[in-house]
């Protein structure tokens, strides 16, 4: 391993970045970090990890999936830290993805206003999950919130 002072533990990074070290171990888990291992199998992280971790979190925040990120950050070379162009290029791709995200949810607060507090989705006239009350059909209950395994409608 290189000289000390250019790693740092999975105490420094939790603390430096605000990731949980829960979230450092998972992020390594799905491939989207990565640590040297000492002797003692204690993790170090190169400092560039930080940089890393910033942008996954960044992508997180606008919606993005970490699948979403890892495919993103496989297309660097190397397993390299990602740099201002490849955020702006990286995210470019994701601009339409994104704006249909921000229709939707604009379109949801739109609607949200008569049917906060109902919650019943058996009302005939509904924005939100039930128009014309086609929810009816499949007995009581909110279909469309249930898991598909558990009778769920799309």
């Amino acid at each position: 391993m290189a000289e000390s002072l250019t790693w740092l533990t999975i105490g420094d990074v939790a603390s430096r970045s605000g990731v949980p070290h829960t979230s450092l171990r998972f992020y390594e888990d799905k491939g989207l970090i990565v640590s040297e291992r000492t002797a003692g199998n204690q993790r170090r992280y190169a400092r560039s990890v930080l940089r890393r971790l910033a942008f996954i979190r960044s992508a997180q925040r606008v919606g993005l999936t970490l699948e979403d990120v890892r495919d993103a950050l496989a297309t660097l070379p190397d397993n390299r830290t990602p740099t201002k162009a490849d955020w702006a290029r990286l995210s470019k791709a994701w601009d339409k993805e994104l704006e249909i995200r921000i229709d939707a949810l604009h379109r949801l607060r739109e609607r949200l206003a008569s049917c906060i507090g109902c919650g019943c989705l058996s009302l005939k006239v509904c924005g939100l999950y039930n128009e014309n009350d086609e929810q009816a059909q499949y007995g009581p209950g909110a279909h469309k919130l249930k898991p598909a395994a558990e009778g769920g409608r799309d």
